[in-house]
């Protein structure tokens, strides 16, 4: 493994082979990011634009989470995320918001400009933008619990449900209010159109830890 940010990356060994599945695919111009679970280890690799150079990987940079653990990195490093987050446990999954129809954990999103600031558990900010209104990374939004969801149906309304319990972390800049789901060829976009729907203002801050920057 060598990566762009190797002063603010988990040295590895990585267990990535050579065909290993890119976000966007393998001619991406995106995030090119890359996630790998050892179930046996409980650990989670995660590398942000990752290219294979043969024999290895060269990346823009890459961490290591043991799952067994609420550790944070260290403050002021990157992961594969701008927030310095782990990216699989905020995605949105098929098999829990289809097939058992429940997610039970806090969602990633983006917003297209942050502060530079950051709230654990982030460690890090990718933004010059000292405008305190500016949402620094690592915050946490929670649906209001008045927000009515009768309308709501499906996988949407699953989604919703857990925003109102769980809320959302801001893990990278990107499209605004865009939330992050694993990919699968069941997803119905007519369902998750829904989403769309719901203003920013039916949303509040969660306070947490103190504003690092």
């Amino acid at each position: 493994m060598t990566f762009d940010y190797a002063d603010e990356s988990d040295p590895g060994p990585y267990p990535i082979p050579p065909d290993a599945p890119i976000e966007g695919g393998t001619n991406s111009t995106g995030d090119r990011h890359i996630l790998v679970v050892d179930k046996d280890r409980c650990l989670l690799y995660e590398t942000y634009d990752s290219h294979f150079v043969g024999p290895g990987w060269h990346c823009g940079s890459g961490a290591l989470f043991d799952l067994r653990s609420n550790h944070l990195r260290p403050n002021y490093w990157t992961s594969a995320d701008a927030a310095g987050l782990p990216i699989l446990p905020g995605l949105v999954r098929y098999d829990e918001a289809v097939t058992a129809g429940e997610v039970r954990h806090a969602l990633r999103f983006t917003v297209q400009s942050t502060q530079r600031a950051f709230i654990h558990p982030a460690t890090h900010y990718a933004s010059s933008n000292t405008d305190p209104n500016a949402p620094p990374m690592g915050l946490r939004l929670r649906l209001k619990a008045s927000y009515d969801l009768s309308r709501f149906t499906g996988t949407s309304k699953v989604i919703l449900t857990a925003l109102k319990k769980y809320g959302m972390l801001v893990a990278d800049n990107g499209s605004d209010w865009f939330i992050t789901g694993a990919t699968d060829s069941g997803w119905s976009d007519e369902d998750l159109n829904q989403l769309k729907t719901v203003p920013g203002n039916a949303f509040e801050v969660v306070q947490s830890s103190p504003i690092m920057k």
